[in-house]
């Protein structure tokens, strides 16, 4: 089960920089999580000033 950054992201770009998977991109308006790629982690959890990650 990947995670998905929901409506409330900010764009700051925290958590794409602690993916060790590098899933994480800034997409329109907000940040997005290659649902392939993602390691199911929650490090970008961890980082989020906002909660925007959450698990799907």
């Amino acid at each position: 089960m990947a995670y998905k950054i929901s409506d409330d992201c900010i764009s700051c770009g925290a958590c794409a920089d602690q993916c060790p998977a590098s899933a994480i991109s800034e997409g329109d308006g907000k940040y997005v999580i290659d649902a392939d790629a993602c390691m199911d982690c929650g490090a970008c959890a961890g980082v989020c000033p906002v909660g925007a990650p959450q698990a799907e």
